[in-house]
């Protein structure tokens, strides 16, 4: 098929190669990076995931040969510096990493700043090769962020959700139990993919020939919807998991609910650039421009503020 043009501009809707991160809703929102692809050979494919499900937990092994010990390097070089920052972690904090998946912050926070973490993942393989990458120092339990009631009330100076709220659903219920676990003052801060810019199925990067500028098309954001996601994009197009797109008042009225006051907000581009080529000077600018993640930090305040949707 091919590109549909309008007065000099293309809309393609792109193979997603961003690194598929749990719950990111990756779908044709990427720029091209030819080193996410996966490897001719040596490469396993992942198995087949129950389409119910919003956990990655039956891809735990293939995703743990994606992203790795450290995180991929969205994770080293935007994401996990941009959380710790937010954070201000120090010695004295307890943190709980909600949807730890195999424990890449954890780890970073226990051995770079002497954080008492403690982190939590609906799936069980996932928690498996956290404990196997991480010392016993670091707690890491399979729970339900929707149910965090094993935890006392204010078990926690600190917490953090990197890459995975837009994976879960009834959100209330997720930041009502992080307020309860949370002490008055504590910090908790969201990293997720840009709900404005990156909507799953509803945006994409275009290309205007006459101004030869990238941009990027939004065809929808207001409505709250529940996506399928592909989670291993060009390979088995059966193998999803769901994605929760919602606009940032959906967030932001949530959290004020909950008693989670939002502090500081910040965007976050990719840090790539693009190889040599005639549109490489277009696509690193809107690589600039176009914010990849959005971040949150909240503090507890007590009692909820009450403000209706």
């Amino acid at each position: 098929m091919k590109p549909r043009k309008d007065r000099g501009s293309s809309f393609r809707k792109r193979k997603p190669l961003e690194p598929p991160f749990p719950g990111s809703g990756t779908g044709a929102d990427a720029p091209i990076s030819p080193q996410r692809e996966a490897p001719s050979s040596g490469y396993a494919a992942p198995p087949r995931h129950d389409p119910a499900s919003t956990d990655w937990g039956e891809v735990a092994d293939w995703y743990d040969q994606l992203v790795g010990d450290a995180g991929s390097d969205y994770h080293q070089k935007v994401v996990l510096p941009g959380v710790i920052r937010l954070l201000a972690p120090g010695p004295a904090d307890r943190c709980l990493d909600v949807a730890c998946g195999q424990g890449v912050l954890c780890r970073m926070l226990h051995h770079n700043h002497g954080v008492k973490m403690t982190g939590i993942d609906a799936s069980g393989q996932l928690i498996r090769l956290a404990r196997e990458r991480s010392d016993e120092a670091i707690t890491y339990d399979v729970a339900d962020a929707r149910d965090l009631s094993r935890f006392n009330p204010a078990s926690f100076t600190a917490a953090a959700c990197v890459l995975a709220i837009q994976n879960m659903d009834s959100i209330d219920v997720v930041f009502e139990n992080v307020a309860r676990v949370l002490a008055p003052g504590g910090r908790f801060v969201i990293a997720m993919m840009h709900p404005c810019f990156r909507s799953p199925k509803g945006a994409y990067w275009g290309w205007d020939a006459d101004r030869s500028i990238q941009f990027r098309r939004v065809e929808r954001y207001l409505s709250p919807r529940k996506e399928p996601i592909r989670m291993h994009p060009g390979s088995d197009p059966g193998l999803t998991t769901w994605t929760f797109h919602r606009p940032l008042q959906t967030y932001i009225k949530s959290l004020a609910r909950a008693g989670l006051l939002v502090d500081a907000m910040e965007e976050w581009p990719s840090h790539r650039r693009s190889e040599p080529g005639s549109r490489a000077l277009a696509e690193d600018l809107a690589r600039r421009e176009i914010p990849l993640f959005l971040a949150l930090r909240m503090v507890q305040s007590k009692p909820p503020c009450g403000i209706e949707p």
